[in-house]
């Protein structure tokens, strides 16, 4: 692990930590310089958190002593460039206070301010949160059950449970946080007895010393308070935080390795690899009912759940010196959802290797296949990849949900004009049409998409594939194996004995398959293929430069499909914004005023990033006949750009401009995704 930087700047010293301050070789080292700033007399101490994206309570410990220390020494600490997530774990341990930020820290957003002295009911109708007839109904709730007057308004269905908690929070004097990964220690959170903190529903968030910040829904249970300082033997401080967000937090904090170890035991011990269960009549596991099998067994299939549940495309699963990493790939951005001991990290794999009928024993070897898992009621496809490591061997797992992935092309998410296009190019009886844009962007699934439009019982539609994602009914799939020289090139050309009307290729890597392609597409045969091309021009430059003769290519080209996949803004935290005019101009939007967009503050339901799910942006260029000549000529990759705008094609910069225009993604994420 990389040490703390150290370095004297001007009259100030500057510690730099590598990055998160999660584990103890990072606190040691913490301590350490800390320390050694004191003994030797430096008394204006600046820590750059700019590499940190979590801190524990054993960090928070160190950060208050130094400051109680340099004060009795008239000096001071000074946290420079805290992320969002710190710095709102210094605001709840309420180390924001004295523990001052630099010029780049993040805004807090401020909290809506009541007057004082203001009964809760006042607080919510002021608000608009509710009116005069829900509180008569929670009034009513609260005499026959005698709850508190909140609660009774929550339980009547008149008001969710946060925006309960703000005003609430406001009239105590306490803060109120969406509690999330990274808002905890987990250590601090498995200080308390699990079964008492889900009977009491309060998780313990960080621990300074002798006091403990306590998330809690119910601020004013005194007993529950009472209970958790006898349990610890620290003073309780509560922080208001939502029921159903304490319970995840406990529950997730648990199985990042304490109840891993709990549930699993002496991993030593064989038999947690010789319990799993292989079903020999059938093609798949069901996972929904193995409930009580093997705890390795258990927490595999949690996360394949978890993965569909929250639309993961992959599953990475990487060890390192101490911890193993868990991470989902959501809407295109890897999230970590867990971090369990390395000494699991062999079963997990082992576990894995078997449902993928694999070797166990071969670990010094990649090793590829296939696991079918069914659950949510349908059956996912689980690519498995091994790649050995310096601390062992990492494991991917594309997840391929069919029911997510495979639509139809009304469902793609093109403009009317884009649609309209797109129907008219697979309209044509013969020619080359492909899909262009880097790795995963949506190429096959537009091509599915395309496929499932023209499936009939007058056509004969056949795809060569690398590997089969999903399982078409009607049409006729073919795996590559180039083990057995069973290439694209290769099996195109048998297949075009077959008597195709439509020909599916997956992918064009070499002249070869270009060739055979653009042949097919010449001799009355509809091509559809895909090509890494970063836009629609490039896939002629491409072509061209693979060799394939200009008035060739400008008779069998029809169509050129580049598209991009975009995050948008997510819908349960949306909020208004006014855009920056830098960006606006960047992108060529012209406006006289305020533009006003949306963007996502970041939730627990978006992993904090202001985006759930993605949509596709697209730029069509159709070869008409201008574009023929143009191809005949062997044209430049400028020159045929100058043609696109001329001829007024909706570009992929014009497509996401539009699209967050309409509030649907952000000018950050189109900015992110198409560069010029």
């Amino acid at each position: 692990m990389a040490e703390v930087a150290h370095a004297r700047i001007g009259g100030a010293t500057h510690l730099i930590p590598p990055g998160p301050l999660v584990d103890a070789a990072a606190v040691d080292d913490l301590r350490v310089r800390c320390d050694a700033c004191l003994a030797a007399r430096e008394l204006d101490v600046h820590v750059d958190f700019s590499r940190v994206s979590l801190i524990g309570s054993a960090e928070l410990e160190i950060l208050a002593d130094t400051q109680a220390r340099l004060n009795r020494c008239a000096g001071r600490l000074t946290i420079l460039n805290p992320s969002p997530m710190v710095a709102e774990v210094l605001a709840v341990t309420e180390l924001d206070g004295w523990i001052l930020h630099g010029d780049t820290a993040p805004e807090q957003t401020p909290a809506p301010r009541f007057a004082e002295h203001q009964r809760l009911g006042e607080m919510l109708k002021n608000q608009s949160l509710i009116d005069d007839a829900a509180i008569a109904d929670a009034l009513a709730r609260q005499e026959s059950t005698g709850s508190r007057f909140g609660r009774a308004l929550v339980d009547g269905g008149k008001l969710s449970e946060w925006d309960l908690i703000v005003p609430l929070g406001a009239q105590l004097g306490l803060r109120a946080v969406r509690l999330r990964t990274g808002l905890y220690d987990p250590e601090t959170v498995r200080s308390l007895d699990r079964h008492l903190a889900l009977r009491l529903r309060v998780a313990p968030l960080f621990r300074i010393h002798s006091t403990i910040f306590l998330a809690t829904s119910e601020p004013q249970s005194i007993p529950s308070f009472d209970a958790v300082e006898e349990a610890t033997g620290a003073r309780v401080k509560p922080v208001l935080a939502c029921c159903d967000q304490i319970l995840k937090a406990i529950d997730e904090a648990y199985s990042i390795e304490h109840g891993l170890t709990e549930l699993i035991g002496e991993l030593d011990a064989p038999d947690d690899i010789e319990l799993v269960e292989q079903t020999a009549s059938e093609d798949f596991a069901a996972i929904d009912q193995f409930a009580s099998g093997s705890p390795v067994i258990n927490l595999i299939n949690g996360l394949v759940q978890r993965a569909v549940h929250d639309g993961a495309s992959d599953i990475h699963i990487e060890p390192s010196r101490t911890r193993s990493r868990i991470r989902f790939r959501i809407d295109g951005v890897l999230q970590q959802v867990m971090s369990p001991s390395r000494d699991i990290h062999p079963a997990l794999v082992s576990r894995l290797k078997v449902m993928a009928n694999l070797d166990i024993a071969e670990r010094r070897l990649p090793q590829d296949g296939r696991i079918q898992v069914y659950t949510q009621g349908r059956i996912i496809d689980l690519r498995f990849s091994s790649l050995p490591g310096i601390f062992g061997e990492k494991i991917v797992l594309r997840v391929l949900d069919k029911d997510r992935s495979l639509t139809d092309i009304d469902r793609l998410g093109m403009t009317a004009a884009n649609l309209a296009t797109f129907e008219r190019l697979l309209a044509c009886n013969h020619g080359l049409l492909l899909a262009t844009g880097p790795t995963g962007s949506g190429k096959t699934t537009t091509l599915y998409g395309a496929i499932q439009h023209l499936d009939s019982v007058e056509r004969s539609i056949v795809t060569i594939e690398d590997p089969v994602e999903y399982q078409l009914d009607r049409i006729n799939q073919n795996q590559v194996r180039d083990q057995v020289g069973l290439s694209f090139a290769r099996m195109l050309k048998h297949v075009l004995r077959q008597d195709p009307d439509i020909v599916m290729v997956g992918e064009i890597r070499e002249r070869e398959t270009a060739e055979i392609a653009v042949q097919a597409a010449l001799t009355g045969h509809l091509v559809l293929s895909t090509l890494h091309t970063n836009d629609s021009v490039g896939a002629i430059t491409r072509l061209l430069d693979m060799g394939i003769e200009p008035y060739l290519l400008s008779s069998a080209l029809i169509g050129v499909i580049a598209q991009r996949l975009i995050r948008t803004v997510c819908s349960e935290c949306r909020t208004s914004v006014v855009a920056q005019p830098e960006l606006l101009a960047r992108l060529g939007v012209e406006s006289t005023g305020q533009v006003h967009l949306q963007h996502g503050r970041g939730c627990p339901v978006c992993y904090d990033s202001g985006y759930k799910g993605r949509m596709a942006i697209h730029e069509i260029l159709v070869c008409d006949a201008a574009t023929q000549r143009l191809m005949i000529s062997n044209p430049t990759q400028e020159t045929l750009t100058a043609h696109l705008q001329e001829t007024g094609v909706l570009t992929l910069r014009d497509d996401g401009v539009a699209r967050a225009l309409e509030g649907r993604t952000t000018l950050e994420e189109v900015a992110r995704m198409v560069q010029d």
